[in-house]
């Protein structure tokens, strides 16, 4: 394949996972955001395992699915941020496989959703309702929305995302060694 077809798939590749990822949020918002959250969407979030293209794929879907926020600005901003490096963490261990299955690279979203999403919850409730200062953090409540959008993510990740990695990956569809 000559660079140019490879660029182009690339760019197609990474406009269909943005694509999907938005358009998944948004319709199955009421499940996609809070502290307790299934966000489907979030089982592509394997797909840096099977294509550089799911970097700024994903990102850049998880940017426009957050504008769709109730936690507004400071989920657009931390949200994507916690997809970006998850996304960059999942490919570069993309090769580490357990019985063949990429359970490492399902990790990676599921520590910085549950880590930066516990603290932008945090953030942006108090700040929609009253303005948020820091004297109002309270580390078990950060606790808690870390381990409810974990709960979340392991779920999402290891239940939907890994089979669907390995259903991609039958295929053929896509070559992991890219």
């Amino acid at each position: 394949m000559n660079t140019k077809a490879k660029t182009t798939r690339y760019i197609a590749e990474a406009a269909i996972i943005a694509a999907l990822y938005a358009a998944l949020t948004y319709f199955l918002a009421p499940i996609s955001f809070g502290s307790i959250q299934f966000r489907v969407s979030e089982a592509l979030t394997i797909l840096p395992v099977l294509t550089p293209a799911a970097i700024p794929g994903l990102t850049i879907g998880c940017l426009i699915a957050n504008f769709s926020s109730p936690f507004g600005m400071v989920d657009v901003i931390l949200g994507t941020f916690a997809t970006l490096l998850a996304a960059i963490c999942s490919r570069a261990a993309r090769n580490i496989r357990f019985k063949n299955l990429p359970l490492l690279s399902a990790f990676f979203p599921l520590i910085f959703n549950a880590v930066i999403v516990g603290l932008d919850i945090l953030i942006a409730v108090p700040e929609a309702q009253y303005g948020f200062s820091f004297a109002d953090f309270t580390f078990t409540a950060y606790l808690m929305n870390m381990l409810t959008v974990g709960f979340g993510e392991l779920v999402i990740c290891y239940i939907l995302g890994v089979p669907f990695c390995k259903a991609l990956e039958s295929t053929k569809l896509y070559n992991t060694n890219k």
